[in-house]
């Protein structure tokens, strides 16, 4: 394995110590409003994408 790769060798490990990290910084109530918030921003970009293919093929025509 070369020397760039290793940063990306993740293990279960790491995966549980981002986790108690995550966990310690924002509590137990606060991470369900996080993800939510992360769902809707990553749907309001799908969204945003799929418009912005729509009018380049419309420009096209």
């Amino acid at each position: 394995m070369s020397i760039y790769m290793l940063p990306l060798a993740i293990g279960p490990w790491q995966i549980a110590l981002i986790v108690l990290a995550v966990l310690l910084l924002f509590g137990g109530k606060k991470i369900p409003e996080l993800m939510r918030g992360l769902g809707s921003g990553i749907k309001e970009f799908k969204d945003a994408s799929k418009e912005e293919e729509e009018l380049k093929e419309d420009k096209k025509e």
